[in-house]
């Protein structure tokens, strides 16, 4: 089974998913494009390495605190104008940025607009995860979560290159106006995209009474509660995620290690990268599994054990093909933890859910990061690296136990007709 060719074939098949994803893809490449031009840009203003650090938490906490709302917003209003305002906000704030740092305004101003930013985009994730399952069969969802998992993992890799070369270049001005034009051409494919029904949240028009944002993101954790497989395989994705978080500490103190400095932890890290295209390639036929726990189980020990032997590995080609298999089997948990979402979940309460999942996910990298340098302290280097796969080896059991049935398993999504792409499918 070609998985990589079923993703591909999926895509040039189905106009609006092409568009989607052109959208989300271009939207992605902006959103790590301009990061590292951030970084340098209020590092050499201030020489501060706590302004460094508060300009990171400002661009990642927004989406973890108001993702869930981002969630109830999809949950209520029409996707593709969320979408669209969201990327037209962040075209403000890019060109707000590129002012800032040609005419010298304050500092301070950096981060605000960095975390602006963050909060237009807090909508676009629940609205991506809830508009697939109404453009595919429910057979082609699995592709059509990997060619998405695709387009972030190459986002990863292509995002900070491109913004490395502008500031060889340019400057960071000049990465800041360029992602504002990257975002304005996301706008601009969405706009493409015919408005209606695929973009309307189930319950549209029946004239009810919106129940309280609280109470509805309330519904939205028990209709994870309440599907005990989504809730385990969403918690297998953020342990993922964890290791992810943990390993940017790990794998810098690593590179240094095996004698080739930061350089060596940027190959790493693009060994992450490129795992994650690979696996994006592979997860449909994962999410295709008869019993997706124990599929998702053995990769997770194909993200334990290279974890671990991470800890004793001689020379840096060995920890690159580590790297690799770690962040292929990452990408292949997202992927089938996001399709049991949409196959478990009403479609009701889904950009509910992954609007809690999702910024779970994320939380998930930030403690990582935040628990790596007390267990290199506790245990050193190798024993930080083993204890991290230890912890993925001992979700893979626990995610093989016995579940317990769904409570109410609604009905699986249908696609939505799309009318231009009928005579394709």
């Amino acid at each position: 089974m070609n998985t990589h060719g079923d993703m591909f074939a999926l895509v040039r098949r189905n106009r609006s998913l092409r568009r989607l994803l052109a959208a989300l893809a271009v939207s992605q490449a902006g959103d790590w494009l301009y990061n590292l031009a951030l970084l340098v840009f209020v590092y050499d203003r201030t020489h501060s390495v706590i302004w460094t650090a508060v300009t990171t938490a400002a661009r990642v906490l927004p989406i973890v605190l108001l993702c869930p709302f981002g969630g109830v917003l999809a949950d209520r209003h029409d996707r593709r104008r969320l979408m669209i305002a969201s990327d037209l906000v962040r075209v403000a704030t890019m060109a707000l940025l590129g002012v800032v740092a040609l005419a010298g305004l304050p500092v301070l101003l950096a981060p605000l607009l960095a975390a602006v930013s963050t909060v237009a985009a807090s909508a676009y994730p629940p609205c991506v995860a809830a508009t697939l399952p109404r453009l595919v069969k429910d057979a082609d969802l699995p592709a059509a979560n990997a060619a998405r998992s695709a387009i972030q993992s190459v986002s990863v890799i292509a995002g900070p290159a491109g913004g490395a070369l502008l500031l060889v270049l340019g400057s960071p001005a000049m990465a800041f106006l360029l992602n504002a034009a990257t975002f304005a051409a996301s706008a601009v494919i969405l706009l493409t995209l015919p408005a209606g029904a695929l973009f309307s949240p189930a319950g549209t028009g029946t004239g009810a009474k919106a129940p309280g944002v609280f109470r509805e993101l309330w519904t939205g954790a028990m209709a994870l509660r309440d599907s005990p497989l989504a809730s385990r395989l969403v918690g297998a994705d953020i342990m993922c995620s964890l290791t992810y978080g943990a390993q940017t500490v790990l794998l810098l103190l690593l590179g240094r290690r095996l004698g080739y400095g930061d350089a060596g932890y940027g190959y790493l890290l693009a060994g992450y990268g490129v795992g994650g295209v690979f696996g994006a390639g592979l997860a449909s036929r994962l999410s295709a599994a008869r019993n997706p726990r124990y599929a998702v189980g053995a990769v997770l020990l194909t993200v334990a054990v290279p974890s671990a032997m991470l800890a004793v590995t001689p020379c840096l080609t060995g920890a690159m093909v580590f790297a690799v298999a770690i962040g292929g089997g990452s990408v292949m948990v997202e992927v089938v933890a996001d399709t049991a979402l949409a196959r478990a979940l009403d479609e009701a309460v889904l950009a509910r859910a992954y609007g809690l999942a999702f910024p779970a996910s994320i939380a998930g990298i930030a403690v990582g990061s935040l628990v790596a340098s007390p267990l290199v302290t506790l245990v050193g280097l190798a024993g930080a690296l083993a204890v991290v796969g230890g912890a993925v080896a001992a979700y893979a059991v626990f995610l093989c136990l016995p579940v317990a049935a769904a409570r109410n398993r609604p009905p699986q999504y249908s696609a939505i007709p799309d009318p231009a792409n009928v005579p394709a499918l």
